[in-house]
C-alpha cells in the first residue's frame, strides 16, 4: 500500500508538471489581421509600413522572444460589405487583434463584430468621432480624432474672425459625423452660419461643378472641404476653372489634403499650383531620430520597390500601431495568459450551417488583451504612444500648413491654441491659450494676397435692396425716369452710383419709383415707407426734417438746402452804448439793485470790524460800492498756508 501510495503520488506530480508547461510555454506563432484598402493614399502608405513593422518586431530579441508575429492582410476596397467579408475571413485565422481599417463606415461595421468575438480592433486611420469607446469598447484609435481635429479647425476659423463658413463634405459616416462636430464648435464659437454641402461617396466632376455652383450663391466665402484623400485634387482644380481661388474666397481643409500632398513624389509637386493659398491641419508629429532613421530607410524601400509611395501621417501611425499591439501581446504571454480561442455559443444555436459561422470563435483574453493595449506606453515613430480613458492615443496637436508657390509651408502648430512653437518645445512651460497671445506667421491666401479676407460677399440670390426715388414733375435734375425708359437718373442718382463705388463687395439694388409723374410726391410718405420696410432705402431731394430724423437715418446733406434766416435790422449805425442792448432795461435795473443789496450787506458785516469801511460817510459809500462792483471781475479769498 504504501508501495502503491508513492506511485499515485509521483504520477500526480508529473500530470501537473506538464500541464503547468503546457500553460506556462510561449506560443510559437501568433497571428494578427489587418483590414485597408491596398489601393489608396493611406494604404499605399500603410502596407509597407506595417510590414515593415512586423519585420522589425521578428528581429528583435527584446519583444515576442520565441514567438513569430504573423500578419493577414485583406483588402476592404473602400466598401462596408467587401470590408465585413473579409474581416469574417480573417477572424477565422484566430488572431488576436486586427488592424485597421482606414474607413469609418467599415469600422463601424467591424467594430460590432470585435465586441461579439472580444477581438481587439485597432485603428491608424478611422476618425470619426462617433466611434466611441462606449459604443465599441474593443475599438482603440492610434491616430487623432476627428472631435479633436475640428476643434482645431473651429479655432481656426474664429482665430481670423469669421462669422459665415461654408462645410463641403463626403457623404457617408466620416464625412457627416466630422462636420457634424465642426458644427458644434462652430456653434460654441456663436458662429453666424454654417451651410453644409454633401457630395456623393463616389463623386464625379460634374458634382463637384454642381455643388460649387451651388455654394456660389451663398453670402460665405470660407469653405472648409472634408473629403477622402484624393490625389487629382479635383475639388480645388474645378474650383480654380469656376474662379473661386481669387482673392475673395478662404479655403480650409482637413488633414486629408496633407495626408495627400506628402504621399506626391517630389516630381508631382508641380500639381500643387491650384492650392495656391489653402491653409490645412496636418497631424503633428516631433521630430526625432527615430524618425528620422526610417525616413532614410522608407527612401531605400522605394528604391527597391517595396514602398511606391511617399510616407505620410498615417503611414507612420501603422507602424506604431503594430508596435503597440506587439507590446501588448508580450505582456499579454509574459503575465502567463494563454492564447486561447472558444465557440461561440450563439453562433452554434444558429441555423446557419451554409454560412459556416461555427469557424467564428471567441478570444478569451481579448479583454486582458486589450487591457494590456491600453497600458501600453512606448517612444514611437509618432512620438510618445500611450492612450487616454476613452481608447484613443494621446494627441500632440496639429500643424497649420499653408500651399505658397507650390510648396507647403509649416505656418504654426495648434494644441489646444495657437503658436509658432512646436508643442513640444512649450511642455513644462506656462502656455496661454487666451487670444491675446496665440499667433500664427503671415499666411499666403488665394490670389497671393497676405491680408486675411473678408470671407464674405453679399449673395447672388438674395433680394436686392429696393431703392425708393420720387417721381416729380419739377426740379427733375435731381432724380427723374428718362423718357419711360425705366432707366433712372439725375444728380441724386450720380452720388448714390459714385458712393456704391467706395463700398469694397457688389450690393445689389433696384429702383423704384415713388409717384405718377404727374405731380410731386409726398416726401413724408415716402420717408414712412423707407421705415415700414416697404422700401429698404430712398434717394432723392429729401429734406432733412427734424420729425423725420425719429423714424430713419439720413446720409450728410450733399446739396445746399437754399435756407436763410431774415432779421430786419432797425439801426444799423454804431453807439458807444452798445453794450447795454444784450439786456433789457428791466434786466438792467435788477442788476444795479443786486450791486445795492451786496454793497448794504458787505458794509452791516464789515463796518464794525474793518477800517476800510470807516471814516466819512462819503468814503464809507465809495467803498461799499467799489467793492461790490469788484466782485464781478474779482474773487475775494485769503491765501491758506500749510502749518
Amino acid at each position: 500500500m504504501r508501495h502503491l501510495g508513492f506511485v499515485s503520488l509521483f504520477a500526480l506530480m508529473i500530470w501537473v508538471s506538464h500541464s503547468c508547461l503546457a500553460g506556462c510555454q510561449k506560443p510559437a506563432v501568433v497571428n494578427l489581421g489587418a483590414i485597408f484598402t491596398f489601393d489608396s493614399v493611406i494604404g499605399r502608405a500603410a502596407k509597407p509600413a506595417m510590414e515593415a513593422a512586423i519585420s522589425d518586431i521578428n528581429a528583435t530579441p527584446t519583444i515576442l522572444n520565441g514567438t513569430h508575429l504573423n500578419l493577414f492582410m485583406a483588402d476592404a476596397n473602400c466598401n462596408v460589405f467587401l470590408g465585413s467579408t473579409e474581416a469574417f475571413q480573417v477572424i477565422e485565422k484566430e488572431v488576436v487583434a486586427i488592424i485597421g481599417p482606414q474607413s469609418s463606415s467599415i469600422a463601424h461595421m467591424i467594430s460590432e463584430i470585435a465586441n461579439g468575438l472580444h477581438v481587439p480592433l485597432v485603428s491608424y486611420a478611422a476618425t470619426d468621432p462617433t466611434l466611441s469607446a462606449l459604443q465599441f469598447p474593443f475599438f482603440v484609435r492610434t491616430v487623432q480624432s476627428d472631435a479633436n481635429q475640428m476643434i482645431a479647425m473651429a479655432d481656426l476659423v474664429h482665430f481670423y474672425g469669421w462669422k459665415e463658413v461654408i462645410g463641403i463634405y463626403v457623404d457617408d459616416d466620416y464625412g457627416r459625423n466630422g462636420i457634424s462636430a465642426l458644427n458644434d464648435e462652430l456653434d460654441r464659437r456663436l458662429t453666424k452660419a454654417f451651410y453644409k454641402l454633401p457630395l456623393p461617396v463616389h463623386f464625379t466632376q460634374n458634382d463637384i461643378i454642381s455643388l460649387l455652383s451651388q455654394s456660389k450663391l451663398l453670402g460665405p466665402r470660407v469653405y472648409v472641404v472634408h473629403v477622402n484623400p484624393d490625389p487629382q485634387l479635383r475639388i480645388f482644380a474645378i474650383a480654380e476653372k469656376l474662379q473661386m481661388m481669387t482673392s475673395n474666397y478662404v479655403w480650409l481643409a482637413t488633414d486629408w489634403l496633407s495626408a495627400t500632398i506628402d504621399s506626391f513624389a517630389p516630381m508631382n509637386r508641380t500639381a500643387l499650383h491650384v492650392l495656391e493659398g489653402v491653409v490645412g491641419l496636418r497631424q503633428h508629429i516631433p521630430e526625432s531620430n527615430q524618425k528620422k532613421d526610417f525616413m532614410s530607410r522608407w527612401r531605400k524601400m522605394q528604391q527597391k520597390g517595396f514602398a511606391t509611395t511617399e510616407l505620410n501621417t498615417y503611414g507612420l501611425c501603422a507602424y506604431d500601431t503594430v508596435w503597440a499591439v506587439a507590446h501588448s501581446i508580450d505582456k499579454f504571454i509574459n503575465d502567463g495568459n494563454n492564447l486561447t480561442f472558444s465557440s461561440a455559443d450563439k453562433l452554434n444555436d444558429t441555423k446557419t450551417a451554409e454560412m459556416h459561422l461555427e469557424k467564428l470563435k471567441v478570444f478569451d483574453g481579448g479583454a486582458i488583451l486589450l487591457k494590456e493595449l491600453l497600458h501600453t506606453n512606448f517612444s514611437g515613430l509618432t512620438g510618445q504612444v500611450h492612450f487616454s480613458s476613452d481608447l484613443n492615443v494621446v494627441t500632440s496637436g496639429y500643424d497649420v500648413i499653408n500651399i505658397d508657390k507650390m510648396a507647403l509651408h509649416i505656418v504654426g502648430y495648434w494644441s489646444g491654441g495657437f503658436s509658432v512653437s512646436p508643442p513640444e518645445t512649450l511642455q513644462g512651460t506656462q502656455n496661454s491659450h487666451s487670444e491675446i497671445d496665440q499667433k500664427l506667421h503671415s499666411i499666403t491666401w488665394p490670389g497671393g494676397k497676405t491680408e486675411t479676407p473678408r470671407g464674405w460677399v453679399i449673395a447672388d440670390d438674395e433680394r436686392p435692396l429696393r431703392i425708393g426715388v420720387p417721381y416729380r414733375t419739377s426740379f427733375v435734375d435731381f432724380v427723374t425716369e428718362l423718357h419711360h425708359s425705366h432707366k433712372i437718373v439725375g444728380y441724386c442718382i450720380d452720388v448714390f452710383t459714385e458712393a456704391l463705388k467706395l463700398v469694397p463687395y457688389d450690393v445689389p439694388y433696384k429702383f423704384e419709383l415713388f409717384g405718377d409723374g404727374r405731380s410731386n410726391p409726398n416726401y413724408g410718405q415716402l420717408v414712412k415707407m423707407v421705415a415700414d420696410d416697404v422700401f429698404d432705402a430712398a434717394v432723392g431731394d429729401i429734406t432733412i426734417v427734424k420729425n423725420r430724423t425719429k423714424i430713419v437715418d439720413f446720409s450728410q446733406p450733399y446739396i445746399t438746402t437754399g435756407l436763410i434766416i431774415v432779421a430786419p435790422i432797425r439801426n444799423s449805425k454804431s453807439s458807444a452804448w452798445v453794450f447795454l442792448k444784450p439786456f433789457t432795461v428791466d434786466m438792467w435795473c435788477m442788476t444795479a439793485a443786486a450791486f445795492l443789496i451786496i454793497a448794504v450787506v458787505i458794509w452791516i458785516l464789515e463796518h464794525r470790524v474793518n477800517d476800510a469801511f470807516r471814516g466819512p460817510p462819503r468814503r464809507q459809500l465809495v467803498t461799499m460800492f467799489m467793492f461790490s462792483f469788484s466782485t464781478l471781475f474779482k474773487t475775494f479769498r485769503k491765501d491758506t498756508l500749510a502749518p
